[in-house]
């Protein structure tokens, strides 16, 4: 058997090399159900009775294949085609690497392999269970997340000091997420949080629509076995908690902030929109998680919530940052045409009717020319005057300064080990106002796209080797940055760990470049 946690592998040379720790923003374990769901039962048992423990058995436990796969799998071709099931995810976790297999189980076992990947400390987040806090039963999905936070809390505590879980909060209504948020970071004392950053609604519904309820067990819905938990059916609509929101979200992120916990979206963006094959996992896939990142960064930003709370920072995991270039890039080239003050030159009242007959007539030929029936009706018609004519008032933007301030240090995005667009993100010549957009690395171990992580730091660094960074933004990506976010609101966040002394120094820095 091969020898574990010698630190003699390529990736425990390369961080050596490199005179400073290396941080997984987003690792993965992958949940064990043998192992938790006694546990589980009993917990939900005490909490909401033994008919909670009879419904999460209906639908599946906590076992993802369950909840997601079966309901798929159950259809005849000609059904799946009737309703539009999309295709979920299939052969999903590592196989032919047994040993990474068993790494991502084991907390115990990756504890003791982290130097063997070149990683000094990791956030962990789920796998099996990722879609947990998009469960479409209220009750179902209130209960698993407290019991999965209490599981986690348990289990890794001994391993504090190199890794981490993150608690998942259900943000269907502020008052649930509000309630799992106090549960896991007041009572548990995790430190790392994980939201749904969409919620699925019904169009038309009442307030809350089916997934309301105002306490943390209230609103229970009966869910359409045909609808994914991490899809749209017809007649709904995407919530990304920002912008035009069911509910006001201020509270809870007000309690992000009192509590001291930076909010990670880790949402899957399949089942919606174009990525709704019947057939095809792939062509789902692809580009999802972009997607859903995209949306509810867009709409946190234009929803003002990063001018109400310019403390807080906005974790968007396993997307990538090449989107959000260009939404950086977009927002600023809008403002610009379409601010308060020089969306003037588009007022329908400014047109010169007059002179545009004069021209027809001027350049008429058989087809343009001023005595075309309808044509000085159409030129006269006016555009409805609109409600408001500044849509960037929420967000607070007087100046593209404000852009920059707003968006740059608000938001952290979570990148993978072969994504190439991290380079973009530190290319300042490419970037408007010089801005480098704070990619973080984000292993994915314990994913089907990383077939060795033994080899995940090597390729992270080929983007030093092939000369699309330098080994300064290399240090910003796999230290510096995941410093910043997860210290954001908890300074102490690092105390206690393998890499204590330098996010003292970054926290210090940090904080002399804001005073």
């Amino acid at each position: 058997m091969k020898r574990i946690g010698l630190g003699d592998t390529r990736a425990a040379k390369r961080r050596a090399s490199l005179g400073h720790p290396v941080i997984d923003a987003d690792g993965h374990l992958i949940e064990t159900p043998p192992v938790f769901m006694p546990f589980f039962e009993d917990f939900v048992r005490d909490l909401a009775g033994g008919d909670m423990v009879k419904r999460f058995r209906a639908v599946g436990g906590m076992d993802f294949d369950d909840m997601v796969l079966r309901p798929w799998s159950a259809l005849s071709w000609e059904e799946r085609r009737r309703v539009w099931a999309t295709r979920p995810s299939w052969w999903s976790l590592p196989a032919a690497n047994s040993l990474d297999r068993a790494t991502s189980h084991i907390p115990r076992l990756m504890y003791e392999r982290l130097d063997d990947f070149g990683i000094d400390f990791a956030v962990l987040y789920g796998s099996r269970t990722l879609t947990t806090t998009a469960i479409r039963d209220a009750e179902i999905r209130q209960v698993a997340c407290r019991a999965l936070n209490a599981f986690n809390a348990q289990v890794y505590a001994p391993y504090a000091d190199r890794m981490t879980p993150a608690a998942q909060i259900p943000m269907h209504t502020p008052e649930e997420a509000i309630a799992e948020l106090e549960h896991a970071v007041g009572e548990l004392g995790l430190k790392a949080i994980m939201i749904n950053g969409l919620v699925h609604r019904p169009v038309g519904g009442p307030v809350g629509g089916a997934n309301g309820g105002a306490g943390p067990m209230a609103g229970a819905a009966p869910a359409d076995p045909r609808i994914p938990n991490w899809g749209s059916g017809s007649g709904e609509r995407i919530d990304a908690l920002g912008l035009d929101a069911e509910y006001d979200y201020d509270p809870f992120w007000r309690r992000c902030v009192e509590l001291g916990v930076a909010p990670a979206s880790h949402t899957p963006g399949m089942g919606w929109g174009s990525r709704r094959s019947v057939s095809n996992y792939m062509a789902n896939h692809i580009g999802s998680f972009a997607a859903s990142a995209e949306a509810f960064c867009r709409s946190l930003f234009m929803g003002g919530v990063t001018h109400r709370f310019p403390e807080l920072a906005f974790g968007l995991l396993e997307g990538g940052v090449g989107w959000a270039c260009l939404l950086y890039a977009d927002i600023l080239s809008h403002w610009q045409k379409r601010n308060r003050d020089s969306i003037g030159h588009l007022d329908p009242a400014r047109l010169d009717r007059d002179l545009i007959l004069r021209l027809f007539d001027e350049y008429r030929d058989a087809h343009f020319h001023s005595k075309v029936p309808g044509l000085v009706e159409s030129l006269a018609k006016l555009e409805p005057e609109p409600p408001f004519v500044d849509e960037w008032a929420q967000c607070g933007i007087e100046r593209e300064e404000d852009v920059v301030e707003n968006f740059v240090p608000r938001f952290y995005f979570g990148c993978e080990a072969d994504d190439r667009a991290v380079a973009w993100a530190f290319d300042a010549k490419a970037n408007p106002h010089g801005a480098k957009l704070r990619a973080m690395f984000s292993s994915d171990m314990g994913h089907w796209d990383v077939p060795d992580m033994e080899e995940i730091v090597c390729e992270a660094f080929e983007l030093v080797e092939d000369g699309l960074i330098g080994e300064a933004d290399f240090r910003e990506f796999v230290c510096t940055n995941p410093i910043r976010f997860y210290t954001r609101l908890n300074p102490r966040f690092f105390e206690g760990t393998r890499v204590e002394a330098e996010a003292a120094k970054v926290v210090a820095a940090e904080r002399d470049a804001t005073s």
